[in-house]
C-alpha cells in the first residue's frame, strides 16, 4: 500500500510540532532537534517538517512512499513514463532514514520523490540537488537533488 508524503520547511520546529500534533491529534513518530515526522493512517500520509539548514519555509516536496520493492518498481515506471527528467538517486540516507528513491518535478516545478524506506539512520543525511529536474524546482529543498534546467514551454 502506498502512502502520500509531504515535507514542509518550518522556521520554529517546536511551535510547528505543537501545531501539527494538535491538527493531527497525534504526536510525531520521529522527533529530532531539526526534524519531526508523523506516519498517519487517517489520512494515510507521511508528513514531515524540518528546520535549520535542511529547509526553506514552505512545502519542500511531495512524494509517494511505498511499502514493498515491487510497488517501487511500479511507481518508478510511472515516473519514467511521465516524460520529464528523472533523477535516480538510489540508496541514500535522508531525513533520518535509509531509503531507495528517485525524483521528478511536474511541469510547474513541484518536486516529487518516490521511495521505499529500508530503515532508520542516526544522521539527517545528504540533500541531493534537484535543480536539474526543472527550471523552477527548489534548489534549497531538504532532500532534493540538483539537476539541469528543463526547457521552457511557450506560454498560452
Amino acid at each position: 500500500m502506498k502512502r502520500m508524503h509531504v515535507h514542509v520547511g518550518v522556521t520554529d520546529l517546536d511551535r510547528s510540532i505543537a501545531f501539527y500534533s494538535t491538527l493531527f491529534g497525534a504526536q510525531p513518530s520521529v522527533a529530532k532537534p531539526d526534524y519531526a515526522k508523523w506516519m498517519l493512517d487517517d489520512p494515510r500520509v507521511n508528513f514531515a517538517i524540518s528546520s535549520g539548514n535542511h529547509a526553506a519555509t514552505g512545502i519542500e516536496h511531495l512524494g509517494i512512499q511505498v511499502e514493498h520493492g515491487d510497488e517501487l518498481v511500479e511507481v518508478y515506471s510511472r515516473l519514467k513514463a511521465a516524460d520529464r527528467p528523472v533523477m535516480e538517486e538510489g540508496a541514500t540516507t535522508c531525513c533520518y532514514a535509509k531509503s531507495e528513491k528517485s525524483w521528478i518535478a511536474d511541469p510547474d516545478g513541484v518536486v516529487w520523490e518516490a521511495f521505499l524506506t529500508e530503515g532508520e539512520a542516526t544522521v539527517y543525511g545528504d540533500s541531493p540537488a534537484l535543480s536539474a529536474l526543472s527550471d523552477t524546482a527548489r534548489a534549497d529543498a531538504c532532500c532534493a537533488p540538483q539537476l539541469a534546467p528543463a526547457p521552457k514551454a511557450a506560454c498560452c
